[in-house]
């Protein structure tokens, strides 16, 4: 007599195999990241070791390159939410294309447009001649770039996107504060761009505010909403279009493009012409395919955003890529002219610095890793965890970010392109809430004066505690960056006496 297989049992077993599997998934994957970001880390100091050879300098040069590619994995996985979130939260793109796009344009900027580096923030705010010796130059670059690259990680750990211009310059301003004084700091210019970055997230709220209430008033409030969206859609992109054709042109390095303001204006207006001609036939056919659906508006967005993030994540690889790169280009350049000592005192580490192809190798790849990897969970925070965004949202969000870059140059204003982003994003928020707000205290007035408190916190579109974590991170990077660097300066120059 046979026995009959208990397929039961088997199939619980399977069940518990599988369970296994996703646990041990879920806690290898993470796991993975790491290692891959670590191997990166040790093929950097690799590299710097075979460029620079059996020299005096060499063991120096790989712990620059490590730290230096710590810093590029650490900007790349905070900053690519800035241009990618809005773009993901919409459902322009889904997160795996997004961030394989983010990667590649960010990439394809640094390499074309990184070869240069020009600190000319540092310039302003640091007299060079106080941290003119090599060896207390190469001990502040490399507290920098250790301290920034510390911070910029916790804050991504934290679900908090930073400026990683803000952690770089502060990390700067405490090591050489603890090299030279208080006195090597025009504190006076610090004031100055601090009151800018203060101001440039009200200003991205205010511009995405009054695009979201202007598309509202052209399209969204109107009996027909698809005959509107046909003749005010395309003057919309022909806008985004000017728009992004002057942020490249001011944004963009020298080696690029170095156009006067009147030439930026003028390319501006040449793209917003071309943007609305090719525009207005696809916004045509599109609309006519999308006649009777629901959401066919906000469809007429999707590949417009698109674009914009992808363009945002170039721009952004060709100008941050200074910010990974740029002590360690320092480093390099004071070690190679110096042979390591003490001497000379004219050596300037806040001139432009040609960067070494491998310098800037491990920038552009340091910063497309640190998207691939790390980037989702601030993705998912500028995208979707702050207020819930459509592609007309997220086309107010990335428009309004290019504008606030232009204007903000214009006047003379080092912004942060992360405060200008996120503020943006707050701006769409805020105004949504106050809209509905108005909207029920309109419509329910005669049979319901106001609402319990507690209903009205449920009403909030915009989630408070995401506000507050984020504006903490604003207010301590700079003081807390600039504390850490001064503490590893003082180390490291205890430890090399």
């Amino acid at each position: 007599m046979t026995t009959r297989p208990d397929w039961r049992s088997l199939d619980k077993d399977l069940a518990r195999l599988n369970q296994v599997e996703r646990v041990t998934g879920y806690v290898v994957r993470p796991l993975l990241g790491l290692g891959l970001a670590l191997a990166f880390m040790a093929l950097a100091g690799l590299e710097a070791a075979l460029v620079l050879g059996t020299s005096p300098t060499t063991i120096m040069a790989m712990v620059a390159a490590v730290f230096g590619a710590y810093l590029a994995l650490n900007i790349g996985a905070n900053d690519v939410a800035n241009n990618m979130g809005p773009a993901v939260g919409a459902k322009a793109l889904p997160m795996t294309a997004a961030l394989i796009a983010a990667a590649l344009a960010e990439v394809t900027g640094a390499l074309l447009g990184g070869s240069e580096v020009v600190a000319t923030v540092s310039r302003r705010l640091i007299d060079p001649s106080a941290v003119s010796a090599p060896q207390i130059m190469v001990q502040a670059m490399m507290s920098a770039m250790i301290a920034s690259a510390l911070w910029v990680n916790l804050a991504t750990w934290l679900g908090a996107p930073v400026s990683t211009t803000q952690s770089i310059i502060g990390a700067i301003l405490g090591a050489t504060t603890a090299a030279a004084g208080f006195a090597a700091v025009d504190w006076l210019t610090f004031g100055g761009i601090a009151t800018s970055w203060m101001l440039s997230p009200l200003i991205g709220a205010a511009l995405a505010m009054a695009l979201l209430a202007l598309i509202q008033r052209l399209i969204s409030n109107r009996p027909d909403k698809m005959a509107a969206a046909r003749r005010w859609v395309p003057v919309l992109l022909a806008g985004m279009g000017g728009a992004f054709a002057v942020f490249f042109a001011l944004k963009l390095p020298e080696r690029i493009a170095s156009p006067t303001p009147d030439q930026a204006a003028l390319a501006g207006l040449i793209a917003g012409a071309l943007s609305y001609l090719v525009a207005r036939p696809v916004v045509l056919h599109r609309a006519a395919q999308l006649e009777h659906q629901k959401g066919a508006i906000k469809a007429l967005f999707r590949l417009p955003l698109v674009i914009a993030a992808v363009l945002m994540s170039f721009a952004h690889g060709a100008n941050d890529v200074a910010n990974a790169i740029g002590p360690l280009a320092t480093i390099m350049q004071v070690m190679t002219n110096s042979g390591g000592g003490t001497h000379p005192a004219e050596i300037n580490a806040f001139a432009p610095i040609p960067v070494p192809l491998w310098v800037l190798v491990i920038g552009a790849l340091g910063m497309a890793m640190g998207v691939l990897l790390f980037g989702p969970r601030l993705v998912n925070m500028v995208g979707s965890q702050i207020t819930k965004l459509n592609p007309i949202r997220a086309y107010c969000v990335s428009t309004s970010a290019a504008l606030t870059v232009i204007v903000a140059s214009w006047l003379g204003m080092p912004v942060s392109s992360t405060h200008v982003a996120v503020g943006a994003v707050f701006g769409v928020g805020f105004y949504r809430e106050h809209m509905a707000a108005r909207a029920r205290r309109i419509g329910a007035r005669a049979a319901r004066p106001g609402l319990p408190r507690e209903d009205r916190s449920r009403r909030r579109l915009v989630r408070r505690s995401h506000v507050l974590t984020i504006l903490a991170a604003w207010l301590i990077t700079v003081p807390l960056s600039a504390a850490l660097s001064a503490g590893i300066y003082t180390l490291l120059h205890l430890l090399g006496r």
